[in-house]
């Protein structure tokens, strides 16, 4: 959950059972194939968005053969494919917070009156446009395994705008459109970043404690079943602990 660990968010998807797993693979594909069509280009050196989506594959463990072949078919595609669309929608959780949500769509209505069924039934509430975006920012974040001093100096000397340590590594925040220059920096430094990646980052945080919590996080799992959903953000500070 953004706002929290992007370490613990990465290792949650990881430990998906095969059947969240499958699921997480076609969302990503979609989004790749979303990507070549808008972007014209199935070349990500070329086309930032198909980069940006290749990454997101990458860091939930999507096969390189998937990911080759979902261009391939993209790039081939006749006409009278799926056009999908990125749509976002904004609500509210249990204990105050605010959720963003990030979706690819090639039916609008549908995918709305899905998602307000869910923020419904799970305690929550759609919101309008705006009502809860302006509590996020999107940045760049890089996963680099290894808190060395030298670590940190080569993020910061070569763009990075926030570096926070966990005992898995650091967590590297830069601007979107930087992040590949720093990732790229890092590397080319002798350092191997485990994943960069574009994401939403909350400028508050809400803590969520109690039963709220076992709320939120069913809200958020039955959001992100839901097959037009690429993302759900959250602004909640879970108590320590919860991911795991």
């Amino acid at each position: 959950m953004a706002g929290h660990s992007k370490w613990a968010q990465i290792k949650r998807k990881k430990g998906a059972n095969d059947k969240k797993r499958s699921a997480m693979y076609s969302k990503h594909i979609r989004a790749i194939q979303a990507a070549v069509r808008s972007g014209g280009s199935g070349d990500p050196a070329g086309n930032l968005s198909l980069k940006n989506a290749i990454a997101a594959a990458k860091a939930d463990t999507v096969p390189a053969d998937n990911i080759e072949n979902a261009i391939k078919r993209a790039v081939g595609a006749a006409e009278g494919a799926a056009e999908y669309k990125e749509v976002t929608y904004e609500g509210y959780g249990p204990g105050g917070t605010a959720i963003f949500i990030e979706t690819l769509t090639d039916n609008v209505n549908r995918t709305v009156a899905d998602i307000r069924a869910v923020f419904n039934k799970r305690g929550g509430s759609l919101g309008t446009n705006g009502s809860v975006a302006w509590q996020f920012e999107k940045k760049g974040v890089i996963l680099l395994p290894d808190t060395s001093e030298a670590a940190q100096e080569a993020a910061i000397e070569n763009g990075a705008e926030d570096i926070q340590e966990s005992e898995d590594g650091l967590e590297i925040s830069t601007a979107p459109n930087d992040l590949y220059t720093v990732q790229d920096a890092l590397a080319a430094a002798g350092f191997k970043p485990e994943s960069g990646q574009i994401t939403m980052i909350p400028t508050n945080t809400v803590a969520v404690s109690g039963d709220d919590v076992r709320k939120l996080m069913t809200l958020i799992d039955a959001l992100e079943d839901l097959d037009d959903v690429q993302n759900v953000y959250s602004n909640a500070e879970l108590p320590e602990g919860v991911e795991a």
